[in-house]
């Protein structure tokens, strides 16, 4: 009879612990951006929740606007592992005080990095490069090829959010009266292709970018200091309004970027599975260094993700108990 009871037990036990790391999970749908770190981060959560938790996991086309506004009137998806939330933040407080959704852990720890940079290389040789006060010094090296009596300061594509802030920030600095013309470099791809060129010859080059990128990951470049700090509340009411009349000196402030779930998937997820939701996060550095192997190796979200998890175990072991981690690592 005791022996019986102690295999009664100790099944009881196993069952347990298989519940409470997802065996119950069921289905789960999985937001994918149409940008490289997100994507990489739901195929990374794709591969942990199905492997390590046994879930179902699904992954679902996704983007911010319509992403968001599904998962707080349908309740659908269930995820969305990188959500920049500073565009919407009204809607989504509002959508967790009425218990529709609710933040995780942030997807990235430092938070989405905008600002003005100068390639790396020149602040090695003019190491005042670093500030502002130095980029204006030798603002004779910015010559602009397509207008040679001025300088050129390669500012954000046109209808992109990040336009108004550029705009803005070049005319808080006083850049038009140094000498320098605020150009559209058109597109991503060339804003991107600038720095490129840039760097490959080794060449000046002065403008608006922003982390985590592929490109940031492949090209060491140096974020401007304004020696301004920052203002937050300045930066949301003026800086990022295009009708900001007398916009003031501020750096960018780091971006929130969260992972976002439903509450009724959080409900049922159970604690490991929202443990690990709230653990899994990278810095810009990381995120970069992988976005340059992706790019490099024209792989895509789920070969990225199969890559970190297979190279980075001692970044992603640490979101997960030991029992997820051997899991995980036996289906690679």
């Amino acid at each position: 009879m005791k022996k019986f009871q102690t295999i009664i037990a100790t099944s009881v036990v196993a069952l347990s612990a298989s519940l409470s790391f997802g065996a119950d999970c069921g289905d789960v749908t999985i937001a994918e951006m149409n940008w490289a770190s997100a994507s990489l981060l739901a195929n990374i959560d794709k591969i942990i929740l199905t492997e390590g938790y046994g879930c179902n996991a699904e992954l679902v086309i996704g983007d911010t606007m319509p992403t968001s506004t599904s998962m707080v009137e349908k309740g659908e998806p269930d995820i969305a592992p990188e959500m920049w939330t500073s565009a919407i933040a009204e809607v989504l407080e509002r959508a967790v005080a009425d218990k529709k959704i609710r933040y995780a852990g942030r997807s990235l720890s430092e938070g989405g990095e905008e600002g003005f940079w100068v390639p790396q290389y020149m602040v090695d040789k003019f190491p005042e490069m670093a500030t502002i006060e130095g980029v204006l010094k030798h603002k004779e090296l910015f010559t602009n090829p397509e207008n040679p009596d001025t300088f050129r300061f390669m500012g954000c594509p046109a209808g992109w959010n990040c336009q108004i802030t550029t705009a803005n920030l070049f005319k808080a600095l006083d850049l038009e009266e140094a000498g320098f013309e605020l150009v559209d470099p058109g597109s991503g791809a060339g804003l991107a292709g600038s720095i490129a060129k840039a760097y490959e010859r080794e060449e000046a080059w002065f403008g608006y970018y922003w982390a985590p990128t592929a490109l940031l990951g492949k090209y060491k470049m140096s974020k401007v200091d304004f020696g301004s700090g920052v203002d937050p509340k300045h930066f949301k009411e003026c800086i990022g309004n295009k009708d900001c009349m007398d916009p003031q000196v501020t750096m960018y402030p780091p971006s929130d970027v969260w992972t976002v779930v439903g509450e009724e998937f959080a409900a049922k997820a159970g604690e490991p599975i929202m443990e690990y939701l709230n653990s899994r996060s990278m810095t810009n550095a990381q995120t970069n260094e992988l976005l340059a192997w992706i790019e490099d190796n024209q792989a895509d979200g789920e070969f990225g993700a199969l890559y970190f998890l297979d190279n980075y175990p001692t970044i992603w072991k640490q979101w997960v108990s030991d029992d997820v981690a051997k899991k995980v690592m036996s289906s690679l």
